[in-house]
C-alpha cells in the first residue's frame, strides 16, 4: 500500500499556534553562532589536496610567511642605493 504524499508548502499543520508560544526569540542565538563559526567550503580539488584541516592550517601559514618575507623591504638594496647617490 502506497503512503499519501504530503505538501511539501503545507508542512505545518493547524494545531501549531506559535502566537501562543511563550519566550521564543527569533534570532537569539545568531550573533554567537557568527562570532564563533569560522566555517570555509573547499571545492573538490581542494579536498582532495588537503584532507585534514591541519593540512589546510599547515599550507595558510606557509602562505603568510612567504607574503611577510615578499613585503618586507630590503634595506640591504635601500642602502645600496642610498651610498650611490651621495657619491
Amino acid at each position: 500500500m502506497k503512503k499519501a504524499s504530503r505538501n511539501s508548502a503545507n508542512d505545518m499543520l493547524p494545531e501549531y499556534d506559535f502566537a501562543s508560544l511563550k519566550g521564543g526569540v527569533r534570532g537569539k542565538y545568531a550573533a554567537q553562532y557568527r562570532a564563533g563559526t569560522n566555517l570555509v567550503l573547499l571545492d573538490p580539488e581542494l579536498t582532495e589536496a588537503f584532507p585534514t584541516d591541519a593540512a589546510v592550517n599547515q599550507a595558510l601559514r606557509a602562505v603568510l610567511n612567504i607574503a611577510k618575507v615578499v613585503r618586507a623591504p630590503n634595506r640591504a638594496l635601500h642602502r645600496t642605493r642610498q651610498k650611490a647617490a651621495r657619491r
